[in-house]
């Protein structure tokens, strides 16, 4: 079979492995489609160099169809369209006892510390794997896993019909969060600072606003008849939207933050404290947010075909990385089956 991997040095080869028949307690699937995301730049800079062992087939957003069962498996038979969520936790940590196997002590994060979805034939654990829909297709389908981030994040939020919500960083994830909130009945502004990325964003029927042009706390206090937004969601990973986030958040306000931070931020515990502000950490997702995830999917509300940039053969991959690199995309997805 064909792969992708990382080799190190922001470097990606195609190389040719055999593969391995299904262990016990897995399952095979033929990968269809694999979305490439801000977590796998992080490989490709070699971010991450001290946690992945290369080379690494990477790839964690995929969608496919099971291709073979290991013993001990049942309820799974060849053909089912399937995603997988790419989470395996040991179960017996504190964490996992107290029922949040999602954020395990001792989590493997499939595609980052094993191997993931830019591969054509791919071992998971059964476990991992969500069902899919008769006529939901396999590239929209791709999309499921960051739909969940977002469904967590927003479920994490405790967004609900009327709020008034702020999503800082127009990004994917912050796209479908926004496109997620205001499903739940809320009222979105996405502050983006990137020019082209707002007009995607006013095209997708929200109200943006550029943080470099406007001030954006009296215009979200004028928004919100000065009361500020009920939770405002961190997503752009600066260290300048943290300090300002908590100038946007009302009295008992809520502050989630998505994106990952390398480095300790500075933030404004003053304003914590004056306005009893909560601060929420969001980090991957639950099955039931897989499972919401799909059906958004199904459902035609989240959408797909403006959100999907590109799809590429396996061979362009490393090409991808340049486009995401460079802003010139908001989501490419790889056709793992495509060997041109």
């Amino acid at each position: 079979m064909l792969t992708a991997r990382y080799v190190g040095d922001r470097t990606i080869e195609t190389a040719e492995l055999t593969a391995a028949t299904p262990p016990a307690g897995h399952v095979q699937v033929r990968v269809a489609y694999n979305g490439l995301c801000g977590t796998d730049l992080h490989i490709l800079h070699g971010s991450m160099d001290g946690r992945v062992t290369r080379p690494l087939i990477f790839g964690h957003e995929a969608s496919g169809e099971v291709a073979a069962v290991g013993d001990g498996v049942t309820g799974w038979a060849v053909g089912d369209p399937v995603v997988v969520m790419p989470l395996d936790w040991d179960g017996t940590c504190p964490a996992c006892l107290a029922g949040h196997q999602h954020i395990c002590q001792n989590l493997t994060f499939i595609g980052i510390d094993s191997p993931g979805a830019l591969q054509e034939l791919w071992n998971v654990p059964a476990r991992t794997l969500v069902r899919l829909p008769a006529g939901l297709r396999l590239d929209h389908a791709a999309l499921v896993e960051p739909v969940a981030v977002a469904v967590h994040d927003v479920r994490r939020g405790e967004v609900t019909t009327g709020d008034k919500v702020v999503v800082i960083g127009g990004g994917p994830i912050g796209v479908l969060i926004a496109t997620v909130a205001r499903d739940a009945g809320a009222d979105v502004v996405v502050i983006e600072l990137d020019a082209g990325r707002r007009g995607q964003i006013a095209d997708l029927g929200f109200t943006t606003l550029d943080p470099a042009a406007a001030d954006q706390v009296a215009w979200v206090e004028e928004w919100t008849g000065g009361a500020g937004a009920d939770v405002v969601f961190e997503v752009s990973g600066a260290a300048a939207a943290v300090l300002g986030a908590t100038a946007l958040a009302k009295v008992r306000g809520t502050i989630v933050v998505v994106a990952i931070h390398p480095t300790p931020r500075p933030i404004d515990l003053q304003r914590m404290f004056w306005r009893e502000l909560r601060l929420l950490g969001a980090r991957v997702y639950e099955a039931t947010d897989f499972e919401a995830a799909v059906d958004l999917l199904a459902r035609g509300v989240i959408p797909a075909e403006l959100l999907i940039t590109k799809i590429v053969p396996l061979s362009g991959t490393a090409g991808a990385f340049a486009d995401l690199e460079a802003g010139r995309a908001m989501k490419i997805l790889v056709d793992v089956r495509d060997h041109s």
